[in-house]
């Protein structure tokens, strides 16, 4: 299961992947992904991606992951959020953001309030 929604005021697409999801719902939650993401385009875009109940799937899902991923990079996703619970899934994600480049734009977090405060607001100034 998935879903994708915007919050336009602060240019955040969130989704939840929750379970084990198949190749069609894949393909389905990558074009989602892609016309919230293109209808922030010229915005600093963040994403809050929820996957604390996503189970590590297919290589063709991890592979949809990291496309998705390139594409958001490519279309102005400046910081990415994810609340994870499994260290399975961490390990797995690790290894698709670094492939994607998104390591560099990732921080993982444990709350939901943690993670849209970031992604609103960045990091403290110190």
């Amino acid at each position: 299961m998935y879903k994708v929604t915007t919050d336009r005021a602060n240019a955040i697409v969130e989704f939840v992947l929750d379970g084990v999801v198949s190749l069609q719902d894949m393909q389905d939650f990558v074009v989602q992904m892609e016309k919230a993401t293109v209808s922030l385009v010229g915005r600093e875009i963040k994403v809050k991606a929820d996957v604390r109940g996503f189970k590590p799937g297919s290589p063709e899902v991890a592979s949809m992951i990291r496309g998705i991923q390139e594409f958001g990079i490519k279309n102005g996703v400046k910081r990415v959020a994810e609340l994870v619970e499994s260290e399975i899934v961490a390990l797995q994600l690790n290894r698709v953001a670094r492939e994607s480049g998104t390591d560099k734009i990732l921080r993982r977090f444990w709350e939901d309030d943690s993670a849209r405060e970031w992604l609103i607001n960045g990091d403290p100034k110190s």
